[in-house]
């Protein structure tokens, strides 16, 4: 049987930290900003966790 793959998209958007979740940056933040008023576009430069029962998916992602 052939080894399981890691979801190579995954790998790049999203990284393990400490206490089991993953960090990510957050959507929307690339283009388009005129629209945006300062405080949403303050917001979307921050990273953000993921939640317990995201992580547990990501942790399948990432590891194949």
């Amino acid at each position: 049987m052939p080894k399981m793959k890691s979801r190579s998209a995954a790998k790049k958007r999203f990284r393990a930290i400490g206490n089991g979740t993953f960090k990510h940056k957050k959507a929307y933040k690339s283009h388009i900003l005129t629209k945006k008023n300062h405080k949403r576009r303050r917001r979307l430069g921050k990273i953000s966790r993921t939640d317990a029962v995201q992580s547990k998916k990501m942790r399948i992602m990432i590891q194949g």
